[in-house]
């Protein structure tokens, strides 16, 4: 089968020839129909971003397509069946304390390596191989909306966060960094889950005014202009009730002054959840005043990912209405464009926007 191959950091990848993936049990094969390709895949492979990530490696997080093979442990899922393959795979002998690799991007530490030899090869290929319980069911799929499915991937990172922070309908939830791909996700998805007042900051005022017309009334928008108190005054005036929950989702490129602007903007018992890239690449570290988190009884949570139950819930949320996949725009590259297509990612990074590679 023809695959996408990055050999080493810093060179492009090669298109070739590669074998066809042996399913073992617990495994499902699936025939990609498009694969995901981040804003930043450049910034991975040039190592830049230092991604725990062995090559030769082929990429690609996350993909959208129908089941070729299903093992003999697989009780619903058949042949043809459309899924998403979800690329966070956690280890199966860990209890609670998930060992995890991204399928074709990165891996939590030594013991995600691990995962990573095995399970190491994503979806820039026509043909991949997932563990069963991520091969997740879509039901059925024109295939002409079959792109649209990929918005998942963006959607997901965002929804295990506000599921951790335990977002409850009605809400007001400050979303730090709403401006870029998973921040504009952020909103929607907010949304989606039933708050009543989204408070979206970034520096980008065409894109804030854009999330603000899309989503309506429920969206108020706050451009940030760096100095602290001011930024903090104008999210206190922005926001119609005390703000429930802060959840950041700045680029590493942004400072910890700008997370702690609007985290200490979060009310006396509210909640904080930290999911962005911030200090990724040096710099301070995020400091925070110990009597204000003590007698506020502030709640700071740092989340990766998300839970394995968060992708079928998606999916109903999408089924429900709730969600409308038919924001994302797609521009849809061949797999011999590979290249072509991360360059594309690092140039088209806005709200809504997907690049996607079709093997």
């Amino acid at each position: 089968m023809k695959a996408a191959v990055l050999k080493q950091f810093g060179a492009p990848l090669k298109v070739e020839s590669v074998p066809a993936p042996l399913r073992g049990t617990g495994e499902v094969v699936v025939d990609v129909v498009a694969g995901r390709v981040l804003n930043y895949a450049k910034e991975v492979f040039s190592g830049e971003r230092e991604y725990l990530l062995n090559v030769p490696v082929v990429p690609g997080p996350g993909g959208i397509g129908r089941v070729r093979e299903v093992g003999p442990d697989s009780t619903r899922l058949k042949v043809g069946d459309w899924v998403y393959c979800n690329p966070t795979i956690c280890s199966r002998d860990s209890g609670d304390n998930h060992d995890i690799t991204l399928q074709g991007w990165s891996a939590r530490g030594p013991e995600g390596l691990r995962l990573q030899e095995y399970f190491g090869n994503g979806s820039w290929a026509q043909q991949m191989r997932v563990p069963t319980e991520n091969a997740v069911p879509l039901g059925t799929v024109d295939e002409a909306d079959a792109l649209a499915w990929l918005g998942l991937g963006s959607l997901l990172v965002p929804y295990g966060g506000l599921l951790a922070a335990d977002l409850k309908a009605g809400e007001t939830i400050l979303v730090s960094g709403a401006t870029g791909n998973f921040g504009s996700c952020a909103v929607a998805v907010a949304l989606a889950m039933g708050a009543g007042c989204v408070i979206a900051t970034g520096r980008n005022r065409a894109a804030l005014d854009a999330l603000r017309d899309r989503f309506g009334d429920r969206v108020r928008t706050v451009q940030m202009a760096g100095d602290e108190e001011s930024d903090r005054a104008k999210i206190h005036e922005a926001a119609a009730h005390p703000i429930d929950c802060v959840f950041d989702i700045l680029p590493p490129m942004a400072t910890a002054t700008q997370v702690r602007t609007a985290l200490m903007s979060v009310r006396p018992y509210g909640r904080v959840i930290l999911m962005g890239g911030v200090g990724m690449l040096g710099g301070a570290g995020l400091e925070l005043p110990y009597p204000w988190i003590m007698r506020s009884c502030i709640t700071i949570r740092g989340v990766w990912m998300y839970p394995p139950t968060a992708v079928p819930s998606l999916v109903r949320l999408v089924r429900s209405g709730q969600l409308d996949l038919d924001m994302f725009e797609s521009t849809v590259f061949p797999l011999d464009r590979v290249n072509e297509a991360v360059e594309h990612a690092w140039e088209h990074n806005g709200p809504f926007m997907q690049t996607v590679l079709s093997p």
